[in-house]
């Protein structure tokens, strides 16, 4: 199979995975015991919520600079990464969206990270992001950053893609640790908790993949 028939099928795939787990987020969530008729859902501005409406939208930030690679990497190795990344994150993000159905909470709105404690924002400056339901979340790329990545093709690509992925994975390894110490809900604490060690061990891969490739890391968020 050619590279090009690969491209569209790993991109059906993965459209097929995203509407398929979002739907079934609440089935899931009822068999990690979430929602019970005996526990009481998280209030919309609970860490489990916060942190699920939150770190949701980081995640599909990633799925979106992942499925970029595909079309303008020729790197196999990146390619391997961006669609392993892919696929982890449009999955961890439909459990999070189906625990929120399931609590009866919107998947959007609410203040960005004001589920965080003083300690899990750490040296996290949001003030030149705001922190309305829009807001950017440390991390994230700006939408000029994503306009630039989606106008490479080749090493150049790859260099500011795995820039741009360091930089989302330690915002979003901060926001998973805060949740793993503070969320009420153990199913919420464990999938912090793993995206937490996932997310540190990815970027120190992708560290060394752009240190080979004549890149440096854009400053931590």
């Amino acid at each position: 199979m050619t590279a090009g028939t690969r491209t569209p099928l790993r991109l059906a795939l993965l459209a097929v995975i995203a509407v398929a787990l979002v739907a079934l987020g609440g089935g899931l969530a009822l068999l990690l015991g979430i929602g019970g008729s005996g526990t009481p859902a998280p209030t919309t501005d609970s860490v489990d919520a916060g942190f699920s409406r939150d770190m949701s939208r980081h995640h599909l930030q990633g799925v979106e600079m992942a499925n970029l690679v595909a079309e303008r990497s020729e790197d196999p190795e990146v390619e391997s990464l961006a669609f392993d990344i892919s696929a982890t994150q449009t999955n961890q993000a439909g459990r999070m969206q189906g625990w929120l159905a399931l609590w009866g909470l919107p998947v959007s709105g609410g203040e960005t990270m004001a589920w965080m404690t003083a300690e899990g924002h750490g040296g996290h400056d949001m003030g030149g992001m705001g922190t309305g339901a829009g807001a950017l979340m440390p991390g994230m790329a700006t939408e000029e950053e994503l306009a630039e990545l989606r106008s490479l093709s080749g090493t150049a690509f790859d260099v500011e893609f795995l820039r741009l992925m360091i930089r989302h994975h330690q915002g979003g390894f901060d926001m998973a640790r805060d949740a793993a110490e503070h969320a009420e809900v153990q199913a919420v604490r464990d999938l912090a908790r793993s995206i937490e060690q996932s997310q540190g061990v990815e970027t120190q891969t992708m560290t060394d993949m752009l240190t080979a490739r004549g890149g440096t890391p854009l400053p931590a968020p």
